[in-house]
């Protein structure tokens, strides 16, 4: 009887062992996401930004035809 509860007791060393490195690698990876989630967060405002600064950068490279005075010849 005496090996029954030394091995029962070693299976729960074992399972809280296991346990105890389950936390510690979901506390991890739950670190991890947090911080991609913050990078993409970044990265999508960088990326708006940017975009909006081509689209008003290209309104004064491409001028409304409709606003161009007409050629000399007219």
């Amino acid at each position: 009887m005496g090996d029954r509860v030394a091995d029962l007791e070693a299976r729960v060393v074992e399972l809280e062992t296991r346990l105890a490195f389950q936390d510690q690698a979901l506390a991890e990876l739950s670190d991890a996401l947090a911080g991609l989630r913050t990078e993409a967060a970044r990265n999508a405002e960088a990326l708006r930004r940017g975009l909006e600064e081509i689209r008003q950068a290209s309104g004064s490279f491409f001028a409304d035809p409709a606003q161009e005075p007409p050629p000399p010849h007219y």
